[in-house]
């Protein structure tokens, strides 16, 4: 009896040790990999091969392919998340420290809690909601204000107008996902989004001309090792950790990596990529951290859960 009560201790304390540090730490690998590979392309490798992976375990274990409009609805969703949300990010981090652009993404509950109030209308625009956007908002302004002399170089605008871009893109991804028709599965649902953004990312890499500009044999090491690392341990076993989480513990609760995984993206840039960490770091990351923590604990009429993501960085 007491094995079978420790063990679903150990199992919780490990899934989340791999959503709070590995998802934390794919901001650093994405990092590596965009400095050597064309971003878009190393994006579509990535998620191709880990879409692939998931749809071919899923349709093993018995589950039904997607229906016509079924797949309507998943392209719509990857065009939204892989290839605007995920796709501008790795464009943006050949520009912006992994840290940075954590912190950044990490301001899609903001957006999510803008699109409640304004779209859905299943939100109150409450005091404690709007400190809550305020010291959001104030968070990205820090980042990018070049008026402010708190030390470090303001984060570069290009790079941080496209993850803005990125985290209104899969606000609305969240808000459709729950119109849209898909697949009951989740693990499907989620496999099918990136094998369908995986192609959709070549597709944009083509577009762009990466393909003729990427020689695989001049590629590192190091390159080809953060690919994998997103592949096995960011996508594969980062998302079995989030799905056995969410059937065996509270959304609340999960959706505390929506705030653990910048502080952890941030001290892995500063330690191991030396990355700076000036005061315009720490009080635009502290700045964004309490508006999400106040907004995904603000009750709804219709509860904002917090933005859990299919699939990780």
């Amino acid at each position: 009896m007491e094995t079978q009560d420790l063990r679903p201790k150990w199992k919780t304390l490990l899934a989340f040790a791999i959503i709070y540090f590995v998802w934390g730490s794919t901001f650093l690998a994405i990092r590596i990999g965009v400095r050597e590979v064309p971003p878009f392309l190393f994006a579509a490798m990535r998620f191709s091969v880990a879409g692939l992976a998931l749809f071919i375990w899923v349709i093993a274990k018995g589950v039904p392919v997607p229906s016509r409009r079924q797949w309507l609805s998943v392209s719509l969703l990857a065009l939204l998340i892989f290839v605007l949300d995920y796709g501008l990010l790795f464009w943006a981090e050949q520009r912006v420290p992994s840290g940075l652009a954590a912190v950044m993404m990490a301001t899609i509950p903001v957006f999510m809690a803008l699109s409640e109030i304004l779209v859905l209308k299943t939100q109150r625009l409450t005091l404690r909601l709007a400190f809550a956007l305020l010291i959001g908002l104030g968070g990205v302004a820090v980042l990018m204000s070049p008026s402010l002399h708190l030390g470090g170089a303001p984060i570069d605008k290009a790079g941080a107008g496209a993850l803005i871009v990125g985290s209104i893109s899969w606000s609305l991804a969240s808000v459709l996902t729950r119109k849209l028709t898909l697949p009951a599965s989740k693990i499907m649902s989620s496999g099918a989004q990136m094998l369908a953004g995986g192609m959709l990312l070549a597709l944009v890499a083509a577009a762009f001309g990466e393909f003729q500009h990427f020689p695989p044999t001049n590629v590192t090491p190091k390159a080809w090792l953060s690919l994998l690392y997103l592949i096995l341990a960011g996508s594969i076993l980062g998302f079995t950790a989030y799905v056995w989480l969410i059937h065996h513990e509270s959304p609340t609760k999960v959706g505390t990596y929506a705030y653990v995984n910048p502080v952890i993206a941030v001290l892995l840039g500063y330690f191991l990529a030396g990355e700076a960490l000036s005061l315009r770091t720490v009080l635009g990351t502290l700045f964004v951290l309490v508006s999400v923590v106040i907004i995904t604990t603000t009750k709804a009429k219709k509860p904002i859960e917090a933005v859990v993501k299919q699939e990780t960085r």
